[in-house]
């Protein structure tokens, strides 16, 4: 990150005061700001809040030239932009994840202020209401510029307006209407809310023949409408108007200065622009109307408005409360004919403009011909207008802002605000979950499988490739293939089969048992003993295989192969590899819920479990081992699963007995997950391992976190659930991202004072499988549960009694169907 050394002391220029003497300049109250940044859209994006945007940040870096000033820009397209280097950030609007990422981002950035630019459609989500989660997120204190404030607003921007108020530090408005509007409409205190005018540049006051030349239009009286083109900009009313002006003065002509705005394209291409240029066909009046069809840099544009005798905003409706056409077109000096809508009002009255009725063309073309016809009067209404503007230009709305950021920083230097735990999107808001993205996975994976190490986001083949990373692709790639589209959807095939070839390849027919360590040229490890683990997880990944393949001849091999491993499970003597292969079974039998023998296996190492859980168990040490270490909550995912589909209510009572004993083991600080680190471990008795965070426990956690949803229907374990999911966000620790959304892989390992930059395989599938569980969650129906709520985040048993048939298991039906 840029910053500047807080240790070098802030260099003042030496000014001249009337003593005579040299001396320092005055401290400034906003010198103590290092780093400042902003949330919007930002230019190439082509819209108005993007010019504002940079227009602002760019004036601040000028008068703050000691601190960092830099831009979070929001995308309303997949790609994005190719901003430039003040941006350094970016969101898709659609993405509540990457809200969130870029929250952590800000607050790992030690950002002093966050000045956000806020209009309801720039953010994703009803009425943009995205945004509330990022800010809620946010540590540092919050100053937001309103571009749109409705006096009737529906209930959704009413509701967003309100919770805006309850987040944010101050509000800017660049009307008078506006302040009024929030507080007689939307119940923000006075003291929250500070007038800073629209900026402007710093232009002289010029002759409007001066430039004419530089557009062909010397010798003729000169109007002008400039900004993206659309339907609300009522340009048809001007053009209606000119025959009118033209029988008065034939020497006129209207440029039409702008590109059609990206958000009209989208839904109806250039009908508006076409629409208006047959218009101009129809009334015979093709030399007095220039459509000039591009977006325009400043400087560009500020030679058209020198060209411009008169400028003309002829909006449709009142209800915009702030103008960066009209602001530029009084800050360089034009006599103005406007509607009046709010913003207009306010900077039009005492002379500096002309105000006619909404769609009135008649009325435009009388005010217009009054000021061509009255010169004398034209250039004293330039004049007022220039005059009225001078404090509106960007170095002085720039000073206003700075002011304002070291006032809010001040205030909360005071009076600290308690950073939200919880912070979460609106409950009202549609869950939407990060993007799902194989980049990384199809990185790692060629032509024999998954490589089990990465050098950074690397594939490292010094140490080839693993039976259980292999396994594990397996599952997940079954995971995404129903939440990928067509385009995406045609990666998950080729895949599947190379995990599956993998894994034939990986059994040993004599020894009837999976190996364990291929190196990269090919070669198995045969003098590592079979590890029951890496067998068990290949048994749960062949399992899943079969209830999930949708290639029969994929289906029908993963079967073979799983028959034939599933009677070394028996003799297993692991409870880690218990639980594995129990969760295997259970998925092979949604499939084939009559195989007999696989049902008596899972009875079998069922009981083996819970036997275990029972004869290990003590009032302090609820677990079936000495030792939490590795995919702790397999275990009583496992046992809980096994239960619920063997109708064993002393199976489930133990299995969430145990699961919220562990969650209170990795709960840290303020609620967030913190799993028990791989430096040590717990030992019973022992003190708990920090660090070492390995992301396979926040996935292996979900998934029993969500079985415990659908057995309990207790929201409290799925709000658990999306909490693990946020450790991968930064929710951690360290407040540290472990997903890297860049390249779609996950850092390795959560360490004492940073991430472990690599990427492997088993913290990217880790990171995979978690977040696709809470996909598979939010798409499925509320679940029947065998066990109701009893207390937060507990359960109390009922009766051993047989569930609905829609998602348990019946007498005629003894396992659910695939899903």
């Amino acid at each position: 990150m840029r910053g500047r050394d807080p240790a070098q002391p802030t260099r003042f220029k030496p000014v001249r005061v009337r003593s005579g003497h040299d001396m320092q300049a005055p401290r400034r109250s906003w010198d103590s700001l290092r780093t400042i940044a902003f949330l919007g859209s930002y230019l190439p994006r082509r819209c108005g809040i993007a010019t504002f945007s940079g227009d602002l940040s760019e004036s601040i870096a000028k008068a703050a030239e000691h601190a960092d000033i830099w831009s979070v820009a929001m995308n309303d397209r997949p790609e994005g932009y190719r901003y430039p280097p003040r941006v350094w950030f970016e969101i898709n609007q659609n993405r509540l994840g990457e809200y969130r990422l870029a929250a952590d981002f800000l607050n790992m950035s030690k950002v002093d202020v966050c000045c956000l630019q806020h209009e309801f459609g720039l953010f994703g989500g009803p009425s943009g209401r995205y945004v509330i989660d990022f800010l809620r997120r946010l540590r540092m204190p919050i100053v937001t510029t309103l571009h749109t404030v409705l006096k009737e607003p529906n209930e959704d921007q009413l509701e967003v307006t309100r919770q805006l108020g309850e987040v944010c530090d101050r509000f800017v408005v660049m009307a008078d209407r506006a302040h009024e509007f929030l507080t007689d409409i939307y119940d923000i205190p006075k003291h929250k809310i500070k007038l800073i005018p629209h900026g402007i540049p710093d232009v002289p006051f010029v002759d409007p023949n001066f430039y004419k030349d530089h557009f062909g239009v010397e010798g003729k009286k000169v109007i002008l409408t400039f900004g993206l083109l659309g339907p609300s900009k009522g340009i048809e009313n001007m053009i209606e108007a000119l025959p009118r002006i033209v029988d008065r003065h034939p020497d006129v002509v209207y440029i039409v200065l702008g590109a059609t705005h990206p958000g009209v394209i989208a839904h109806a291409g250039e009908d508006y622009r076409i629409g208006l240029k047959r218009r101009v066909a129809e009334l015979g009046i093709e030399a007095h109307v220039e459509f000039v069809n591009k977006f325009v840099a400043l400087d560009e544009l500020v030679e058209f408005l020198g060209a411009a005798d008169v400028y003309v905003t002829p909006y449709l409706n009142e209800a915009q409360i702030t103008s960066g056409t009209l602001a530029y077109a009084l800050g360089t000096g034009k006599a103005t004919v406007s509607t009046p809508y709010w913003h207009a009002q306010e900077l039009l009255a005492d002379g500096r403009g002309k105000l006619v009725p909404f769609a009135d063309p008649k009325s435009l073309a009388a005010a217009v011909n009054y000021l061509f016809d009255h010169e004398t009067e034209r250039h004293a209404m330039r004049k007022r207008a220039y005059q009225y503007t001078r404090p509106m230009r960007w170095q002085e709305v720039a000073g206003q802002y700075l002011d304002l950021f070291a006032e809010v920083r001040e205030e909360r230097n005071r009076n600290p605000k308690p950073v939200e735990q919880h912070t979460r999107a609106l409950l009202s808001a549609p869950r939407d979950l990060t993007e799902i993205k194989l980049d990384h996975l199809l990185t790692l994976t060629d032509d024999v499988g998954i490589l089990h190490h990465a050098k950074n986001t690397i594939p490292d083949r010094h140490h080839g490739y693993s039976t259980e990373d292999n396994a594990k692709a397996l599952v997940a790639v079954l995971m995404a293939q129903d939440h990928l589209d067509s385009a995406s959807g045609g990666k998950v095939e080729p895949l599947l089969s190379k995990y599956l070839s993998f894994l034939e390849h990986a059994f040993d027919p004599e020894a009837e048992r999976f190996r364990g360590k291929m190196s990269y040229d090919r070669q198995w490890n045969d003098d590592e003993p079979f590890s029951e683990d890496v067998h068990a997880q290949a048994v749960l990944a062949l399992g899943e295989a079969v209830a999930c393949c949708q290639s029969r001849g994929q289906m029908t091999l993963a079967a073979n192969l799983f028959h034939r491993a599933l009677p070394a499970c028996e003799t297993f003597e692991n409870p880690y590899a218990w639980a594995h292969a129990l969760i295997g079974i259970h998925a092979y039998l949604r499939k084939y819920s009559g195989d007999s023998h696989a049902r008596r296996v899972r009875e079998h190492l069922a009981e083996k479990l819970f036997n275990r859980f029972q004869e290990n168990t003590s009032m302090d040490w609820t677990w079936p081992t000495e030792r939490l270490g590795y995919a702790n909550a397999r275990l009583p995912h496992a046992l809980l699963m096994a239960g619920r589909w063997m109708f064993r209510n002393d199976m489930i009572e133990a299995a969430l007995h145990s699961l919220q004993w562990l969650n209170h083991i990795q709960e840290g600080e303020d609620g967030r997950f913190s799993p028990v680190g791989d430096d040590g471990g717990l030992d019973r008795g022992g003190e708990k391992s920090r660090f070492n965070q390995k992301p396979l426990e926040a996935s292996v956690t979900i998934e029993a976190y969500l079985e415990a949803f659908h057995v309990t229907d207790d929201p409290v374990w799925a709000d658990r659930a999306e909490h693990c999911l946020n450790w991968f966000l930064g929710e951690n620790d360290l407040h540290t991202p472990l997903y890297d959304h860049q390249s779609g892989g996950c850092h390795d390992a959560l360490m004492s004072q940073c991430v472990n930059e690599n990427q492997g395989a088993e913290a990217t599938l880790a990171w995979l499988t978690s977040l696709l569980s809470l996909y598979n969650h939010t798409t499925q129906a509320p679940p029947e549960t065998v066990l109701k709520p009893h207390t937060h985040g507990g359960t109390k048993p009922t009766q051993p009694s047989r569930p609905s048939p829609k998602t348990h298991p019946t007498k005629d039906n003894p396992e659910p169907a695939a899903t």
